[in-house]
């Protein structure tokens, strides 16, 4: 490969930002098909569950004090594909329901900085009753530049002063992609790590996937005394680097700790919670001899966020930082409480100790691998359990089918009308992602199985009338079956003679309507 163009930029303005915000401007939800912008780790039932817990606990908290009665807004931050936000506003609402105790009313505000999410979330099936109910809204939001919250379904712009609640900030996945300074301590110097970008031949002819592939990257240090002023705003932190670091390279997070300022001054309460998940360190000792970064491609990029950063930064203005106390393996889950007196907010905190520190999503996707591996050897109850444990996760159900499907013939009462029960359950909660998968097939051919026909033929059903293509034929032979073993012997003639339209010479369907001649 040919490289040319070689510019050398200061780390936080190199050309990579753009190109990222392309990438995702121009693939919109498109991003997340075949997981190529991983989701499943940050938007999974499980996930979702443990921060409503956290903002649950954070309601309750906030049930008895000062300006309860207006609403509590929930921010998150880069929502993506919007699954997360569906699964966090699906439990919260049963959370509430369940309880049925006084909070304050909450808001959920849907962000990302492209414009093509933003219009996709407000026409998604699955979110139009939460819109009806007034429980969320969206909006286009530059967490580099933008300092008000424009709101699509309401109209009205929320701007600095306006919240007189604290705001609920959700971002996940969200500080490893936005820009970062990159740093290096050495012999008690803060030095710039200015990067210099080769450029591949023919470069403006790539999409942004492909130019973040071929780009190549390289450092060099320059001295950065503005680090080292005392008017620097984060040289608290610093100061930890110089005197407990050595020939470190630092990931410096000052445009996602200045958005959470931006953020905070939406509330004339200037208080925020913080529940937010990623690649992410904060604990000093992960940055000690860190080389310079390197890209993490999946079709964008990501890098690591500094959560020691973030946390000490509102540490030293009063905040809480939770993180676990264990070192984390795939996702790191952290909350600040960034708030007068947040000791007293002590639901927030046991939902955390309870979602998170105990077993949280890092726990539970690390079980999750281990599962996949050796889900063709684990038994009805076990993939039941797990199925469980995950929020009747729609993704799990499907690669699981195979496996149940085998296991049916020893599978007892209670374990079919588990199974059912189950595929009601991510029924109720399945969100539809830009790359469709049928599950209603899945679940009406496993229902079939069962020997569960009224809930098969309400699946397959389903299924076929929003397949776009062709509809398989065992669709109409099962719909067939299931119809006469419910003694509705019109409809299954229908399907029978409709299975015959596909496949003239089906010798069980022929069966099947000698029967009825017969009859």
């Amino acid at each position: 490969m040919t490289f040319n163009k070689k510019q050398r930029y200061r780390f936080s303005e190199a050309p990579i930002w753009n190109i990222q915000r392309k990438y995702y401007e121009e693939e919109g939800t498109k991003a997340w098909n075949n997981d190529q912008v991983p989701q499943y780790i940050t938007s999974n039932p499980m996930i979702a569950t443990s921060y409503a817990e956290m903002i649950f606990g954070f309601l309750q908290d906030r049930a008895n004090k000062e300006n309860s009665s207006e609403p509590v807004m929930i921010v998150e931050l880069g929502a993506g594909a919007g699954r997360l936000a569906f699964h966090v506003l699906s439990e919260l609402c049963q959370l509430r329901d369940y309880a049925g105790t006084s909070l304050p009313s909450f808001c959920y505000i849907m962000t990302d900085l492209a414009i093509n999410n933003v219009l996709a979330w407000r026409e998604h099936p699955a979110l139009q009753s939460f819109i009806a109910e007034g429980l969320l809204d969206f909006a286009q939001f530059d967490a580099v530049h933008d300092t008000v919250l424009n709101l699509v379904v309401s109209g009205t712009t929320i701007s600095e002063g306006d919240l007189k609640q604290p705001l609920v900030i959700v971002a996940n996945y969200f500080f490893d992609s936005i820009p970062q300074e990159l740093i290096y301590v050495g012999d008690g110097r803060i030095y710039e790590a200015d990067v210099f970008v080769e450029y591949p031949e023919h470069h403006g002819s790539l999409k942004p996937s492909e130019l973040l592939d071929q780009i190549s990257l390289h450092y060099e240090h320059r001295w950065a005394p503005e680090y080292e002023q005392e008017t620097y705003p984060y040289r608290d932190v610093i100061v930890i680097y110089q005197e407990q670091l050595e020939d470190s390279h630092i990931l410096f997070p000052v445009a996602g700790i200045t958005c959470l300022e931006r953020l905070n001054r939406l509330s004339q309460a200037a208080g925020f919670l913080l529940i937010t998940a990623d690649k992410g360190d904060h604990l000093l000792d992960n940055w000690k001899f860190a080389e310079p970064p390197e890209l993490i491609l999946h079709g964008s990029f990501s890098l690591t966020a500094n959560y020691h950063a973030i946390g000490h930064v509102f540490e030293r203005r009063g905040a809480m930082a939770l993180f676990p106390p264990h070192h984390y393996k795939n996702i790191n889950v952290g909350c600040i409480l960034n708030m007068d007196k947040p000791q007293d907010y002590f639901n927030t905190r046991l939902a955390y100790r309870r979602c998170i520190e105990r077993f949280g999503p890092d726990e539970f996707f690390s079980l999750k691998i281990g599962v996949d591996r050796n889900l063709d050897n684990m038994g009805l109850q076990q993939i039941l359990s797990f199925w469980r444990l995950g929020g009747y996760d729609a993704e799990f159900f499907i690669q699981s089918t195979k496996r149940i499907s085998s296991l049916l013939p020893d599978a007892n009462d209670e374990e079919m009308q588990d199974i059912l029960r189950g595929i009601q359950l991510m029924w109720s909660s399945y969100y539809v992602m830009e790359q469709r998968y049928d599950l209603a097939l899945d679940a009406g051919l496993l229902l079939f199985e069962m020997e569960m026909y009224e809930d098969s033929k309400r699946f397959l059903e389903i299924s076929m009338n929003q397949e776009q293509g062709e509809i398989i034929s065992t669709v109409f032979y099962c719909l067939a079956v299931c119809c006469f073993e419910l003694e509705l012997y019109e409809d299954a003639l229908r399907y029978v003679r409709k299975l015959l339209e596909l496949e003239p010479d089906h010798e069980e369907a022929l069966a099947l309507l000698n029967q009825f001649e017969l009859g």
